[in-house]
């Protein structure tokens, strides 16, 4: 076991360092071979694993491979932790980042960053694999930076365009916000349990039942709640929680492969895998689960709300997954950590199809990405139409579909909790149903205004229409850039090629059934085994169990409650408006202008953040240039003591006359000044 998870761990490095390091040598097939086959090895060895854990219980593994450093009596080590929750989040990563990785010989095949970006993505997939197969906080750590790091380079991967580099900075800085919390949260763990290792700190969770510890004088906070809070701070940067949410939306500056991966199963995933593999430590704190909750909910609600004004196509699928981390925070929040993981799984199904959908059709509309001008688009891209119906049709949380099976287990342990605790646990409920309702309108909305309805383009000539088949003159493809003259294309829109179809119907299936074969096991069995610890005394899930007698049983009862009702009338709504009555929507648009700018300034999050901490910070920074580098560093210390030498230097020249009577005057006048001196002290 212990060979296979290493090769699972470094084949997709491997891939790396060749395609990065040699990939003008081997050119681009080459490093689209060495990139997929370590992705794909890793992604089969992964699914053996999973086997081996899920279906023959084989035994958790639990070992450290290599000893990184020792310092006193404590050992850092490189190690894996591979039970069921480890092993489902191997095949989720290593599986949409295969289908990523074919997806993208077909949408980056004329970029000149070829061979660049297959060595990001497949190094992206080795950081997600080392930070969900650890099994301590400092190898947690490595990967949860090294999949930060990754992501700057791939966000910001057309380097010439100044929103990319806006864009990647931006991402990188929100992030350094959450880490500085959750190192915190990690070295609190280490002052208390003296260890950084899994086992070890679960098992002593009890040692700090009790605990308090004074952060202000006079105010006492209990160990759990400090070090609970502290590691979700990180969670709410890595997972685009409010309000360290500013980063996720404009990463659509990279490429859609890369959206697609850091959206559905990779670093936007790491802080809610982070929270449930934590459970042991969060069941000791209320305060820490009633923080999550309600992050989670104003999350989920507020941010969809943004997308009901998007137009751009990416960015609406982007403000979905922010509303979607927001349910499975929310889960965390009510303990059914299950419920979160398992929404987890579906939504990177689901949410990768999305993502890849919508590169599809962007290729197809020779990189326009603005809904307002697409239209009909059905007759032209029947796989990729198709596809998307039924990944929008898993995220609206549609009966029989993956992920409604999820979904609707999150809402259920959200009622439960509501009903048990009421304040806070009430208001995510109550989000969360709402949610429900605002997914399903610019989830729809999005399908109709793409492919539906009449056609917002014009095919014109190619003299007519400037168009880049190639880089352009910053040295990058125009994949995603908006055209010149939008809605006017130079070809007729087509269905995108193989490479871009096939991953599309291999990520369409599990959206549709992944959740038939795990649902009931992961929900109300004991699928998760000793990885996720609930309190007994929660059960969050069990009112479940009174409806979910069979897969197709809960189905059917899922047609009688109040969620699909409002994901009904959201369905309705969009297709009245978009299908039937379009003005409708510019009257609405005009009546709630007010409602609607809010929306579009994103509630002035960036506005805030742009002048208080990006402008604050340049004018502290002059602040400090001023009185510290120019006052005292350049004024005192430099040129000070330079003028101070300067004049002592003329006093010394002064005295040195050249005659020999001022020499014997000064020997004198010294030696009388010694004698004084020494009568005097004596």
């Amino acid at each position: 076991m212990k060979t296979l998870l290493i090769i699972i761990a470094l084949a997709p490095l491997f891939g790396a360092i060749l395609a990065g390091l040699f990939g003008r040598q081997i050119g681009r097939i080459g490093a689209h071979t060495v990139t997929i086959g370590g992705v794909a090895l890793s992604c089969i060895l992964s699914l053996y694993v999973f086997k081996q854990l899920a279906f023959d219980n084989a035994p958790v593994f639990n070992e450290n491979l290599y000893t990184w450093f020792e310092i006193g009596g404590y050992s850092a080590h490189v190690g894996f932790l591979i039970d069921r929750l480890t092993a489902m989040m191997m095949v989720v990563v290593t599986f949409v980042s295969l289908m990523v990785h074919v997806y993208t010989i077909g949408y980056m095949e004329e970029d000149p960053g070829y061979q660049r970006f297959f060595s990001y993505i497949a190094l992206f997939t080795f950081s997600m694999l080392m930070l969900v197969m650890s099994n301590n906080f400092l190898q947690l750590f490595f990967g949860w930076e090294a999949v930060g790091l990754v992501s700057y380079l791939l966000i910001g991967f057309w380097f010439k365009r100044p929103s990319a580099i806006f864009a990647n900075m931006k991402a990188f800085l929100v992030n350094r916000v959450g880490d500085f919390g959750f190192l915190l949260g990690i070295a609190a763990v280490l002052w208390y349990f003296g260890s950084l290792d899994y086992a070890t700190v679960f098992a002593n969770r009890e040692t700090i039942s009790g605990k308090t510890i004074e952060i202000l004088a006079g105010h006492a906070w209990a160990v759990p709640t400090v070090i609970g809070i502290l590691l979700f701070i990180g969670a709410m940067g890595k997972s685009a929680q409010v309000p360290l949410h500013v980063w996720l939306p404009d990463s659509m500056e990279g490429p859609t492969p890369i959206s697609a991966l850091i959206h559905a199963a990779t670093m936007v995933t790491a802080g809610i895998f982070m929270v449930a593999r934590m459970s042991p430590l969060y069941e000791l704190s209320e305060t820490a689960l009633a923080f999550i909750a309600f992050t989670g909910a104003t999350t989920a609600l507020f941010t969809g709300l943004i997308g009901l004004v998007q137009n751009d196509i990416k960015r609406v699928v982007a403000y979905s997954t922010l509303s979607q981390l927001g349910y499975m925070t929310v889960a965390l929040g009510v303990s059914a950590y299950n419920a979160a993981v398992f929404h987890l799984m579906t939504h990177a199904f689901f949410k990768a199809l999305l993502f890849l959908g919508a590169g599809s059709v962007i290729m197809a509309m020779h990189h326009e990405q603005d809904m307002r001008h697409m239209g009909g688009l059905k007759k032209y891209m029947p796989i990729t139409y198709w596809t998307g119906v039924l990944g929008t049709l898993a995220l609206v949380g549609t009966p029989f579909f993956s992920g409604f099976y999820s979904k609707d287990a999150i809402i259920v342990a959200a009622e439960h909790a509501s009903g048990s605790h009421g304040g806070v646990f009430t208001y995510a409920y109550v989000a969360v149903l709402l949610g429900v309702f605002v997914t399903s309108l610019y989830s729809f909305r999005l399908l109709f205004l793409t492919f539906h309805g009449q056609e917002r383009f014009k095919v014109v000539a190619p003299a007519h229409h400037e168009h880049h088949d190639g880089a352009d003159a910053d040295g990058h493809d125009d994949h995603d850039d908006h055209h010149h003259t939008p809605g006017e294309l130079a070809h007729p829109p087509h269905e995108s090629p193989w490479v871009v179809t096939v991953p599309l119907v291999l990520l369409a299936i599990p959206s549709v059934a992944i959740a038939w074969f795990f649902a009931k096991p992961m929900l109300l069995g004991d699928f998760f085994q000793g990885a996720i610890y609930v309190d007994p005394s929660r059960e969050p899930l069990g009112h479940l169990a009174e409806h979910f007698h069979s897969v197709s049983g809960f189905a059917i009862h899922g047609l009688m409650t109040l969620p699909f009702w409002l994901a009904f009338a959201g369905f309705a709504l969009a297709a009245y408006v978009y299908l039937f009555n379009r003005e409708l929507a510019t009257k609405a648009y005009n009546t709630l202008r007010p409602l609607a700018r809010i929306l579009e300034n994103k509630y002035g999050f960036d506005a805030l953040y742009q002048a208080v901490f990006a402008r604050g910070s340049v004018l502290l920074g002059r602040g400090f240039w001023k009185a510290g580098d120019t006052a005292v560093i350049d004024g005192a210390l430099v040129n000070g003591s330079a003028a101070l030498i300067d004049r002592l230097s003329l006093i010394t020249r002064s005295i040195q006359t050249g005659f020999l009577y001022h020499y014997a005057f000064a020997m004198i006048l010294g030696l009388i000044v010694l004698l004084s001196a020494f009568l005097w002290l004596k």
